[in-house]
């Protein structure tokens, strides 16, 4: 069978890398561990599961180092994972399904990334990453921050989905990013439209809305963004402008992401929010119906189920019943129940049904 090595950089990691070695040390053949510093038990807790722990100087590059954590590795394939991901015991179960069956001419696999997840373990925010590739074809790491990853040839969309554990050093891994973008600006490099992008994130995180705002303008009105990072910009700049009150405003770029794309299921939803403040539930519900067009369906780039399922459906109960629609109404709530019964809405819903029906 054929062989894969797993390639991961580190730094003081020490709460979050035993769960995810102990998540996958017997789905690969080689463990490749390159630390770019740490101070804490990193590498100690790395030497319990391989012995191809490397240093690298840390040069303010993640690609520098995810390439050279590619160059160690021997198999035929390599995986990459952060410290703080893991593979959950299901998708234990299809990534070997999925290896035993995986032919020569596959040269990447892609996987669901799972983010964040809610109290019964469904995904509340997902998209694909391309997680393993056939290290013949010296794909590389491109961008000092938010790096992605270069692909191409034989493409397997798995059904495997990563989880991302957030731990305590979220904000400061955050601050690293901002501190990064920020010496790029200061020592007058050109940022590319991806730079842009995820700086202007960074700014809004840490609250500096009209600075964000200016970078999420500044990509859009290049038109060299990639088609999802413009999409996430509208909504991002929409947020940047509902957190300072400018609902106008909030409301202007919530329609901007339609240039990019047919209407997205979350700005449905959003603006279905909107007109169900001004009680125009009629109008109101077109627009869930919308978000509903895309249930079922895996979405492009970034995805939240709950504005493909549940949300839309509670809402609609709502906008239907105002507008006295009471059958459709009903007929919402059991969609609602069937995608999320125990949320406090969608249980109030179902008391004022059944109490209705006595």
């Amino acid at each position: 069978m054929r062989s894969i090595s797993l390639c991961m950089i580190v730094k003081d990691e020490e709460e979050v890398l035993a769960g995810c070695l102990d998540s996958v040390q017997n789905l690969v053949d080689e463990i490749i561990i390159v630390d770019t510093g740490s101070t804490d038990r990193t590498k100690e807790i790395a030497a319990q599961y391989t012995t191809r722990i490397f240093d690298f100087e840390w040069i303010n590059d993640f690609s520098a180092a995810r390439n050279y954590s590619f160059s160690k590795a021997t198999g035929e394939y390599i995986m990459w994972l952060d410290a703080d991901d893991v593979l959950l015991p299901k998708d234990q179960d299809a990534f070997r399904d999925l290896w035993s069956g995986l032919t020569d001419e596959v040269d990447v696999v892609s996987m669901y990334y799972h983010t964040s997840l809610d109290g019964e373990g469904r995904p509340l925010y997902l998209y694909r990453r391309n997680r393993i590739v056939k290290r013949s074809k010296n794909f590389r790491w491109h961008g000092a921050v938010h790096e992605y990853l270069e692909f191409g040839g034989n493409i397997v969309a798995s059904e495997i989905a990563v989880t991302h554990r957030k731990s305590e050093k979220t904000h400061t891994i955050s601050d690293r990013n901002m501190r990064i973008y920020e010496s790029f600006v200061a020592s007058g490099k050109e940022l590319t439209p991806r730079d842009m992008f995820y700086y202007a994130n960074e700014l809004k995180d840490h609250g500096k809305f009209e600075l964000a705002k200016s970078y999420y303008m500044e990509l859009l009105q290049s038109e060299k963004g990639w088609v999802e990072d413009n999409i996430r910009a509208c909504q991002y700049l929409a947020d940047c402008c509902k957190a300072e009150g400018d609902i106008e405003g909030y409301r202007m770029h919530l329609f901007r992401s339609f240039r990019y794309d047919r209407p997205r299921p979350e700005f449905c939803c959003l603006i279905g929010d909107l007109l169900t403040e001004d009680r125009n539930y009629d109008a109101a519900a077109y627009w869930y119906e919308q978000a509903l067009d895309y249930e079922g369906k895996e979405l492009p780039g970034f995805s939240v189920p709950a504005y493909t399922t549940w949300y839309p459906y509670l809402q609609l109960t709502l906008c239907y019943s105002r507008i006295g629609l009471l059958d459709e109404a009903k007929s919402a709530h059991e969609k609602a129940v069937f995608y999320n019964p125990d949320h406090p809405s969608v249980r109030h819903n179902t008391s004022f049904f059944e109490k209705l029906s006595l």
